[in-house]
């Protein structure tokens, strides 16, 4: 199967496996890719900004999005919604631009239904004890948020063989290449 550069690309993974530092540095590389930016009814992170790094949305006009089918994909998690604005990513598509989006396991099955043609690439932790370093060394979360992540990411890393690519991310530099050769791009 060949791979066209105008092509959506979807990351995967568990949360703390590193998606937002890979697809950032794949964009940041590449100009020409389009960087979806997830929306979300969560409250922002420290050093977070609203339309960089996710678009802060209320629940209301987020259910409102869904609703109308205005989201690619979505999803709920720890009362929270997550999901991925349709139209930015068909407007770069439709220019001919390849667009990444960092997404959930369940946002990857929905964009899989939604856009089949989609290139699934699924990023992983070296070790399960590597993944669980680097979401307590974020200390962005309370203990019990971070055993909720560590669960949930075993489930999720059971899920592997579902991509069409599966990487490692044991040596950043090295991932970043190789997504960006996996996207088509030069």
């Amino acid at each position: 199967m060949s791979w066209s550069p105008a092509r959506l690309t979807v990351l995967a993974g568990p949360s703390g496996v590193g998606k937002s530092t890979v697809a950032a540095m794949v964009a940041d590389r590449h100009p020409e890719v389009f960087l979806s930016v997830s929306a979300t009814t969560r409250a922002p992170r420290p050093g977070e900004v609203d339309g960089l790094n996710y678009q802060f949305v209320s629940r209301e006009e987020f259910e409102a999005a869904a609703r109308v089918g205005q989201m690619l994909e979505w999803a709920e998690y720890q009362s929270n919604l997550y999901g991925t604005p349709r139209q930015p990513v068909e407007d770069a598509l439709g220019m001919g631009r390849p667009a990444l989006l960092e997404i959930d396991l369940a946002g990857a099955r929905q964009v899989r239904d939604a856009m089949p043609g989609a290139l699934q690439v699924f990023l992983v932790p070296p070790s399960f004890a590597d993944l669980r370093r680097r979401l307590e060394d974020r200390g962005t979360e309370a203990d019990a948020q971070v055993a909720g992540r560590l669960a949930r990411a075993e489930a999720e890393l059971a899920a592997a063989d579902e991509f069409d690519f599966v990487l490692v991310n044991d040596q950043l530099d090295r991932t970043v290449v190789e997504l960006a050769r996996l996207m088509g791009l030069k």
